[in-house]
């Protein structure tokens, strides 16, 4: 039965890929800031374990925190809302220090 994995693992990604067909990516500049994103559809995070990120996915919200590295979402619909702030509380576009946010439609799966 082995051999059925495949087909299994190719199936739930094209799944995957037809009803979260869009990706956000969330990069970090080095200093700890909160966000919080919003979409119209489905939001999942591309993530072993969420908590361990200290992300919060409940429905098409995610909440988290990030200083350094990538968290990444697969969503579907459309990008309802971006909140950046930094930690010293000031929001984008007043702070330079908040995470870039980059959205795309119709990502490949990755």
């Amino acid at each position: 039965m082995a051999r059925d994995t495949p087909v299994q693992n190719r199936t739930a990604t094209a799944a995957t890929d037809s009803t979260l067909p869009n990706l956000v990516t969330i990069v970090g500049r080095g200093v700890p800031s909160n966000y919080e994103i919003a979409v119209d559809g489905d939001l999942e995070m591309l993530a072993a374990d969420p908590v361990a990120e200290g992300t919060v996915v409940a429905g098409g919200v995610a909440e988290g925190a990030i200083d350094v590295g990538v968290q990444r979402f697969r969503f579907s619909g459309q990008m309802a809302n971006v909140r950046l702030v930094d930690w010293n509380g000031n929001e984008a576009p007043d702070s330079a220090s908040v995470p870039t946010v980059h959205v795309e439609y119709g990502a490949p799966d990755r």
